[in-house]
């Protein structure tokens, strides 16, 4: 089975956002966004995923990819 693999701290950098300046305009918590960024998070709301597309100026392919696990 496969997994999800959380490219935000990517586009973080690429964007020159810190993770304190993103959680205030998402409108979550630091603890929440972290956890997200360190790939810690089970799950997302498509909600909080819009707003950090649309903060980030990206898609949701440029924060999440799919890896097949190799076998």
């Amino acid at each position: 089975m496969g997994k999800i693999i959380v490219r935000l701290d990517r586009v973080m950098a690429d964007r020159k956002i810190s993770l304190n300046d993103l959680s205030d305009q998402v409108g979550i918590t630091n603890v929440n966004l972290s956890k997200l960024k360190t790939g810690k998070a089970s799950a997302i709301r498509f909600s909080t995923l819009e707003s950090i597309c649309e903060v980030l100026d990206c898609q949701p392919g440029d924060i999440l990819e799919y890896s097949k696990d190799q076998e």
